[in-house]
């Protein structure tokens, strides 16, 4: 078993480097776009922020954006990291079984991770209930906070239906 963070480890080389698929699907598109459009967004806040402080004139509200463009980072993450199946995983167990182990193995983790994401959208719509009639806003900028609570349960939603697409496209010959 190769560890990539043993000493003496080269780097390596450009034809070991995973490869970008030449053509990317509309859900992947978004994600990218999504997150990108956040990033920068959040970048270019924290950089003027931190100009402001330096020569003397305040952004206020700084953080609270950047706050908000987190959720958009986070979704589209999560959503791009499962759409290419590239979550974290442990496979010291799973590389000494056999492939139709394996294959089980890996419909019982996408439905306990469909569930997951369920949970944590029954979660997310479960506050976004309670605090329909606060009109939840933040301090400064008074950015409504229902918007986002809603875009991160679509998100949540749609990870959990890849799940489960997996799953069913996994059962399939």
């Amino acid at each position: 078993m190769q560890n990539d963070l043993d000493a003496g480890s080269e780097a390596p080389s450009a034809s070991e480097l995973p490869q970008a698929p030449e053509r990317s699907g509309g859900a992947t598109r978004v994600a990218y776009l999504i997150g990108g459009t956040g990033l920068f967004v959040a970048m270019a806040t924290d950089a003027v922020a931190v100009l402001g402080r330096h020569t003397g004139f305040t952004l206020l509200g700084s953080i609270e954006v950047v706050q908000c463009c987190i959720v958009l980072i986070a979704s589209s993450a999560m959503i791009f990291a499962t759409l290419k199946g590239s979550h974290a995983a442990v496979h010291i167990l799973t590389e000494r079984l056999s492939a139709v182990t394996v294959q089980r193995l890996a419909r019982i983790s996408a439905v306990l991770a469909a569930v997951l994401f369920m949970v944590l959208a029954g979660a997310g719509l479960w506050l976004v209930h309670d605090l329909w009639g606060g009109h939840e806003r933040t301090e400064l900028l008074h950015i409504p906070i229902t918007p986002l609570r809603l875009l991160q349960v679509g998100a949540l939603l749609f990870i959990a239906a890849l799940f489960l697409r997996s799953l069913f496209r996994r059962s399939a010959p």
